[in-house]
């Protein structure tokens, strides 16, 4: 199996409504961007923006669990990497524990980073997440 050392994370999140029925899509490639995971996952009522933070912490809960060391996080969501950055305060009360929890997960990694992608560069992850939205849990 090719190393997994560092890993390459394209997430998205999508709400049909915002709020309304939510889903995330995760692509994890290797350091060659072979794609090694598809996730997705329906979660629920939210909002986009808890759709982006939700979909960021499937996906470093499953670089975790591929004791990945490295990671370089592609997202569509500007205000996300923004609020990862420091650049951006995280007001919304729903954000903030969904922030912290992704602080913590970084800890356990030696190096992150969150980029910024056009949605067009981030097409795989968003139908995922599009699809994720119009399902049904279990």
């Amino acid at each position: 199996m090719a190393n997994l050392d560092k890993l390459i994370l394209y997430t998205d999140g999508a709400s049909l409504g915002n709020p309304g029925r939510a889903g995330i899509g995760i692509i994890i490639c290797n350091q060659n961007r072979d794609v090694i995971r598809r996730m997705t996952e329906f979660i629920g009522i939210n909002t986009n923006n808890v759709a982006e933070y939700m979909a960021l912490i499937y996906a470093l809960q499953e670089a975790l669990y591929l004791k990945a060391k490295e990671l370089s996080c592609f997202l569509d969501s500007e205000l996300v990497v923004k609020q990862l950055e420091g650049s951006y305060k995280v007001k919304d009360s729903k954000l903030k524990p969904l922030y912290y929890q992704i602080k913590h997960l970084e800890n356990f990694f030696q190096k992150v980073s969150f980029n910024y992608i056009s949605r067009d560069r981030n097409k795989e992850a968003d139908k995922l997440a599009k699809e994720a939205a119009k399902k049904k849990r279990g």
